[in-house]
């Protein structure tokens, strides 16, 4: 029986909410149980946010993996706070951009590496007003229209 393992899980709702700066590759802090779920494609990243705690580490919480299927007593919370993993600079550059006024980090990607790591994509985000969201959904019906019209003259 082969497993069936998820390309990725991506927060698709962040895109609307927020302009996106810039993107950084996290490593995440897991249990086992958390792992094999994660395998199975039990995450949802719609809630997560990511903080800075008070000596310096960069944490995700409200982050959703589902307890394992075949978990024993020692199995996972599913909304535990994870550490993530991030060079040094990258640390420091993050703290410093937050600091500014309406800068966010977003949690928008989880994913495995070629070599089999979990990784969680961070954006370094800022929020979008609601004029934004609006420009957005006119270019993205523009755009479905004019896909639409495409395929009708092929």
């Amino acid at each position: 029986m082969a497993k069936y393992t998820p390309k990725e899980i991506v927060n698709r709702k962040a895109k609307f909410e927020y302009h996106f700066l810039q993107t950084f590759e996290a490593g995440i802090v897991l249990t086992g149980t958390e792992v094999k779920a994660l395998r199975q494609g039990l995450a949802n990243l719609n809630d997560a946010y990511c903080i800075f705690e008070k000596n310096g580490v960069l944490t995700v919480k409200s982050l959703f993996i589902a307890e394992y299927d075949h978990g024993t007593i020692y199995n996972h919370d599913a909304r535990r706070d994870r550490t993530l993993l991030l060079k040094k600079p990258e640390l420091k550059k993050l703290l410093r951009r937050v600091e500014e006024k309406g800068l966010t980090i977003v949690p928008y990607r989880l994913y495995f590496s070629e070599r089999g790591f979990a990784k969680l994509e961070v954006v370094l985000a800022q929020g979008k007003k609601a004029f934004d969201k609006r420009e957005t959904m006119k270019e993205r019906d523009n755009k479905r229209e004019m896909d639409r019209l495409k395929k009708i003259k092929l």
